[in-house]
Formats: C-alpha cells, sequence, structure tokens
C-alpha cells in the first residue's frame, strides 16, 4: 500500500499546485491593470479617492465608486462601450502614447472658447533636448509653426530671451506646472491654453522621452505641432486622424499639411478676430 498511495498523493499535490498557478498570474495581471487604471483616471479625469474589487475567479475585473464612475465617463469620452468595467478595449486606450493634456480639464476647466487677443505671436525655445542638434529643434519648431499658419494668417516671432506667448522647454517629470511628466512612459508633451496666466501658451516636451525627426520613436515635429493646436485655444479631437487627437501617430512628415478637420477648427476659432497686424 505503501508504494501504490504515495504515487497518487504526489499527482493530487502536483494538480492542486499548478492548479493555482495561473489564478496568481491572473491577479497580478489585474492588480497591474488597476494600477494602470488609476494612475491614468488621475491625471486626466481627477481621479481622487476610489475603492476596488475583483469579481469572480480572477475573470471579470470590476471597479466600484468613484473609481468605476470615473472609467464610465472615460468610456464615454472616447466613444468606448460604456460599462464602467476595466475590458481589453479600455486597457488598450490607457496604454497608448498620448498628450498630457488632461481630458477632464478640457471641459470642466475651459468650458469657453479661449484663444489669443492678436494673430502675431512671439515664441522662444528656452532650453533644448539633447537628442536632437540645436539646428534641428530650431527648423522643427519654425516647421511646426508653419502648419498653423499655412492656413491662418498668424505670424511667429522668435524670441531669444525674455518672455515669449510661447515659451518652448523640454523637462522632466514635476517641472512646476501642477502636470508632472512619467519619466518615459506614455505622456509625450503638454500645453497650456491662452490665457491671463503666466504659463498660458507655453509648451513642454518630457525629455525622459527620446526625441526623433523619423518614426522609430517620438517626432518632434508632430507633437510639437499638436501641442502648438493647444497653444493657440484647439482641444482634442475624437478623430484619430486629425492631428488634435490625443493619442501620438505617426505621419509622414515630408511636405506635411494640417488635416482639413484641423485647419477648419482654427479657422472657426479665429474667424471674428479683429486684431490684424
Amino acid at each position: 500500500m505503501k508504494y501504490f498511495w504515495s504515487p497518487v498523493l504526489f499527482v493530487l499535490v502536483h494538480v492542486t499546485c499548478t492548479s493555482a498557478i495561473p489564478q496568481l498570474f491572473e491577479a497580478e495581471k489585474y492588480e497591474k491593470d488597476r494600477q494602470l487604471a488609476e494612475t491614468y483616471l488621475k491625471q486626466f479625469y481627477k481621479l481622487e479617492d476610489h475603492s476596488t474589487q475583483i469579481m469572480g475567479k480572477f475573470k471579470t475585473y470590476r471597479a466600484s465608486g468613484l473609481l468605476s464612475e470615473k472609467i464610465r465617463e472615460m468610456q464615454d469620452y472616447f466613444g468606448l462601450r460604456v460599462t464602467g468595467s476595466l475590458d481589453a478595449e479600455t486597457l488598450g486606450v490607457m496604454e497608448k502614447p498620448r498628450c498630457g493634456v488632461p481630458d477632464v480639464a478640457e471641459y470642466n476647466h475651459f468650458p469657453r472658447k479661449l484663444k489669443w487677443k492678436q494673430n502675431k505671436l512671439t515664441y522662444r525655445i528656452v532650453n533644448y533636448t539633447p537628442d536632437l542638434t540645436v539646428e534641428e529643434v530650431d527648423n522643427t519648431i519654425d516647421r511646426a509653426l508653419k502648419v498653423w499658419s499655412d492656413v491662418f494668417p498668424f505670424t511667429f516671432n522668435k524670441l531669444m530671451k525674455g518672455d515669449a506667448d510661447f515659451m518652448i522647454s523640454f523637462e522632466k517629470r514635476d517641472h512646476g506646472d501642477k502636470y508632472p511628466f512619467d519619466g518615459s512612459g506614455k505622456i509625450l508633451a503638454h500645453a497650456i491654453f491662452p490665457g491671463t496666466s503666466a504659463l498660458s501658451g507655453d509648451v513642454h516636451f518630457n525629455d525622459d522621452q527620446t526625441w526623433t525627426l523619423t518614426k522609430d520613436r517620438p517626432n518632434l515635429f508632430i507633437v510639437a505641432a499638436h501641442e502648438f493646436g493647444h497653444s493657440l485655444g484647439l482641444r482634442h479631437s475624437t478623430n484619430s486622424s486629425a492631428l488634435m487627437s490625443k493619442y501620438y501617430r505617426y505621419v509622414d512628415t515630408d511636405g506635411y499639411s494640417l488635416p482639413e478637420e484641423d485647419a477648419k477648427r482654427i479657422q472657426e476659432l479665429y474667424e471674428n478676430l479683429e486684431n490684424y497686424y
């Protein structure tokens, strides 16, 4: 009997242990997803207090309380199926590289159409990224501004010192504007809408990213052109093909011109501007 039961006991213990391993991995995955959701919703949807729970045998993750409400708000904003749960589609959206301008702030903090009172604006490049030469950055910023002046009579004059309407800089993590970067994570840059604040119009690039002029890493031209749209007063677009889509998407930059939607929106925003120079 000794030699009969020992192998059977081993098999039972082995089966019990191995069946628990997938559940353990699933629990770790859902905990990682929960942390991703919390970080994302705190930054873009002003999540403050929350509670969570895992439903079933790690098959369905459902957040409760304020976290669930914020997930629903985010899903509605993106045109996703509104469930309040962290499904694969919702997590996929959260994992994409994007602009750091908060989604909630665009509507709650900026209910009015904010714009400059004149079309002659100044900019200054405060510092440079080590990833590109000074000349490359200068030329790229000029090109990114030009896509907007090509569709509306803006004039952008470069300053070498002093305050400008657009103060452009490369920053890391917490850099004094209440919108810290996430290291080499998903946030590429952000900009401040027009207004009376000392920061209005300013553009900050996340310098923990590796900036390029190619498609291999974040392309400075594409990101800069997007952020200048915010500096001029445009909010994000839900159209994934628009330059003002909140998510980064590489496109061929040779001979680049604004998509029709972006051009129309900036022209409509400034159509009643009277203070032409």
